[in-house]
């Protein structure tokens, strides 16, 4: 059973370190998307390119990974497992888009992989995601500053709801990972040179 769990364990790490952002726009004759904007492996940075259904295949196939790893292993291989156990597993699909081994360790920020894990624990997780994300980046026009509010946002959100502690807990320390991946954007916002994006 151990072996099986570690072996799950990789096999999502890999998923999410596919490195989508950086594939597709070497495929639609792009060059390398680190090149490009911020230089970051994901969706924003694919959008400063012009090319917003390039961007929006990004976006999908980077929530796809986080979503789909975890719904396998719910409803198909660890039925009568712990829901903790299960959520962490699934959880280094995230590690992995942030810390690819195909990009020496130097990926995306890891939310949109975030945006489709928390989906598959709960779909109202996931929309009240969605929701804080949309109304700050309409807003205030800043996509980090989006997704920053966004990570705080729903693990109170859960605190509140008195959702699974330890569920919450985990949602929480992931939440941490991706807003020290920001810390970069965290100053731009401060210095107000942070890009904004355009919809």
């Amino acid at each position: 059973m151990e072996n099986n769990l570690i072996i799950l364990a990789v096999i999502c790490y890999f998923i999410g370190s596919i490195p989508f952002a950086y594939i597709l726009t070497k495929l639609f004759g792009l060059g390398d998307v680190r090149n490009i904007g911020s230089g970051n492996v994901g969706a924003t940075n694919v959008l400063r390119t012009g090319k917003k259904k390039l961007a929006f295949l990004v976006l999908f196939f980077d929530i796809l990974k986080g979503f789909v790893p975890l719904i396998v292993l719910k409803n198909y291989l660890f039925t009568n497992s712990s829901e903790l156990i299960i959520c962490a597993i699934a959880s280094l699909t995230i590690l992995g888009h942030i810390f690819p081994i195909w990009l020496k360790f130097k990926g995306g920020k890891g939310v949109a992989t975030y945006i489709g894990y928390i989906f598959a624990i709960n779909y109202i997780f996931g929309l009240i995601f969605i929701f804080a994300w949309l109304l700050i980046a309409l807003i205030k026009k800043y996509s980090s500053l989006a997704s920053i509010v966004s990570l705080i946002i729903l693990p109170l959100s859960l605190y509140v709801m008195q959702f699974n502690k330890d569920i919450n807990l985990l949602l929480l320390f992931i939440s941490i990972i991706i807003l020290i991946k920001h810390y970069s954007n965290i100053l731009r916002l401060f210095n107000k040179t942070e890009n904004k994006i355009k919809f």
